[in-house]
């Protein structure tokens, strides 16, 4: 059982700290802390996971929904190139709020192009598009929390 007077300290430390996910794991429990942006609102805000292996990850309906959705996405990314996520952070489609995305569904891109950031740990990285062709699709929206791996664009190849 996790100690609720840990978990206050942890939330006001990220809450101090500007942090917008912690996860912390020992040999007894699993704690995976995560908080939106000011205006965003997420499902369920924070998150607690506690070690338990006999317990489902997933509820049953979840994941009895999840393959259905697979093939599904499978078809649709067919003939596009994708560029994925290389790290864990938040995806910004512009520079920053008053300035325009990067890129936009339609625009050209060449290998060099910048298409968005991604902020890790205090960091922006701007993610080039090591392509070329043309935007067809944007998967995430700006100051969306992303994962390693994660689809960000479909690109239609010239």
């Amino acid at each position: 059982m996790i100690d609720i007077r840990k978990l206050k300290e942890l939330v006001k430390l990220m809450v101090e700290n500007d942090l917008t996910e912690l996860d912390l794991q020992d040999k007894e429990e699993t704690v995976a802390l995560r908080r939106g942006q000011p205006g965003t609102v997420l499902a369920s805000q924070p998150v607690v996971h506690a070690a338990a292996p006999s317990a489902p990850a997933v509820p049953a309906p979840a994941a009895a929904a999840a393959p259905a959705e697979a093939p599904q996405a499978a078809d649709s990314d067919e003939g596009f190139i994708v560029i994925e996520s290389p790290m864990v952070g938040t995806f910004y489609s512009s520079p920053n709020p008053d300035s325009p995305a990067f890129v936009k569904v339609g625009d050209p891109i060449s290998a060099d192009s910048v298409v968005c950031l991604v902020e890790a740990m205090k960091v922006f990285n701007e993610i080039k598009a090591e392509t070329s062709g043309t935007v067809h699709k944007c998967l995430v929206e700006s100051g969306q929390a992303v994962e390693f791996g994660q689809k960000l664009f479909l690109i239609k190849p010239s």
